[in-house]
């Protein structure tokens, strides 16, 4: 699954990971938890210390379970986003999307909701019903995308996240992909 992109700074191609994708990935991925270390539960020291199988593994994907999407401009990272299928009989009609990054010098070009509705596609044609995912209620920008995209939120976790001596509480959303009026 690829998409491209107009954007007034070129054309951006949406496209699945691959394990050949690794040490940029891994580089993209160290960046955002330095970036917007609020926005992830990932831990970047715990992320440094990986190796490069790690990531090539973390590439690997089930074609029924889950992907990762990453946004290229002349073949160079700029955002990322994965989407894994719930794993018990219960809940393989949901999705949880995690992990939306996109570089600061790209943001406001809309890759984010692109990724989104890319998460989206990849699970309807999986019939899955449901799309999730968590968000830092105070990252703003952010909850006005996935409300854009159709998202609700359904919850709130107190707490979720503790960084730097400081609790974050997460907004958790849903979208239903059944819905015409929730998702375009």
């Amino acid at each position: 699954m690829t998409q491209l992109l107009t954007t007034e700074r070129g054309e951006i191609l949406i496209r699945e990971a691959k394990p050949a994708d690794a040490v940029q990935f891994r580089e993209l991925r160290l960046g955002a938890l330095q970036d917007s270390p609020i926005a992830f539960t990932a831990d970047y020291q715990k992320n440094l210390s990986h190796s490069l199988k790690y990531w090539e593994d973390m590439l690997t994907m089930q074609a029924d379970e889950s992907t990762i999407f990453l946004a290229e401009h002349k073949s160079k990272l700029i955002g990322m986003t994965g989407i894994a299928r719930g794993s018990s009989p219960k809940t393989r009609h949901g999705a949880w999307i995690w992990g939306v990054y996109v570089k600061p010098e790209w943001r406001g070009l809309h890759i984010a909701e692109e990724f989104i509705n890319a998460c989206c596609a990849w699970a309807k044609a999986r019939k899955i019903v449901l799309a999730k995912l968590g968000v830092a209620a105070v990252n703003q920008p952010a909850i006005r995308c996935y409300e854009r995209c159709g998202f609700k939120t359904y919850g709130t976790e107190p707490h979720a996240i503790f960084y730097e001596g400081k609790y974050y509480d997460e907004y958790l959303m849903v979208v239903n992909l059944n819905d015409k009026q929730n998702h375009r």
